[in-house]
């Protein structure tokens, strides 16, 4: 079997082939979701705004499924994790990720915690795919850091669970909880590493705001079809046309702007008409 590399090299791949290529060589067949919606979404969102051969950096990408998706387009494609979700340490998983990179062609590099290892403004595309929702402190150093190494006029992706889509609205009208389940909260070994904060449409339209980004595209998106029962699909996709604020996830697609500097702070006055008093200024 050719290495994916080497085919995308001679001509690149169509979205739904890179799917099928992806599903062919995956190590983890119950890690990928039995619907291709949400990889196409995201697939299609980057052939929208960028030509094969630019570059994109994956981060947070796990066990480069999507990130070996925008390999096999023709994209130059980095992907970077610490891989420290307990399922990645069990024995010889870690190896069989940096196998399946390495057949697409992608390039890995590991997070140990410390500084981005990038060169300034040296992506085209930065990537976060079901990211930002595991964050337990604020995204602001994280996405400007990040920022920075994207050239100007490229992007940043991010797509994220939402918090108000029609499964959870049901659950709360109930009495159920809109939160992941307690039982597995509760017992989950060390720090938690599931969701912690989702987000809605509003919240995306004040980080692009706060990043000083241009909104080229922000809409709800199905990348978790597979979640709903099948007999009630043609039903959820209907519904959900007429209300698509219902849709299970948002997609934010910003620009980084010509001069684009990064905002880490917030001048005195707008700190205390945000905090009223209650939180002490910094330094």
């Amino acid at each position: 079997m050719a290495r994916v590399a080497e085919i995308v090299t001679r001509r690149p791949m169509m979205p739904a082939q890179a799917m099928a290529a992806v599903r062919e060589r995956f190590p983890f067949a119950k890690y990928l979701p039995a619907v291709d919606a949400g990889h196409l979404n995201i697939a299609g969102t980057v052939l929208r705004h960028l030509r094969p051969g630019a570059r994109v950096l994956d981060f947070g990408c796990g066990p480069c499924d999507k990130t070996a998706v925008i390999q096999g387009l023709g994209f130059q494609c980095t992907g970077f994790d610490e891989l420290d979700d307990p399922w990645h340490g069990i024995e010889g998983n870690k190896e069989k990720i940096l196998t399946f990179a390495r057949e697409f062609g992608i390039v890995f590099v590991r997070a140990d915690g410390g500084r981005l290892p990038f060169s300034k403004e040296s992506f085209d595309l930065m990537m976060l795919h079901d990211v930002l929702e595991h964050l337990h402190d604020s995204p602001r150093e994280l996405l400007n850091d990040l920022l920075e190494c994207v050239k100007p006029g490229g992007y940043l992706f991010v797509t994220v669970p939402n918090a108000v889509n029609i499964r959870k609205r049901i659950a709360v009208l109930f009495g159920k909880s809109n939160l992941p389940s307690f039982v597995d909260y509760y017992w989950y070994p060390g720090r938690w590493r599931g969701h912690v904060r989702e987000y809605t449409k509003g919240d995306l339209l004040e980080l692009a705001n706060c990043l000083d980004l241009e909104v080229v595209e922000l809409r709800s998106c199905h990348n978790m079809l597979d979640k709903v029962p099948r007999r009630l699909r043609p039903f959820y996709l209907a519904i959900t046309v007429l209300f698509t604020g219902w849709r299970d996830s948002w997609l934010l697609l910003g620009r980084k702007r010509a001069g684009w500097r990064a905002r880490r702070m917030l001048r005195r006055e707008e700190f205390e008409r945000l905090y009223q008093g209650w939180v002490p200024f910094p330094g």
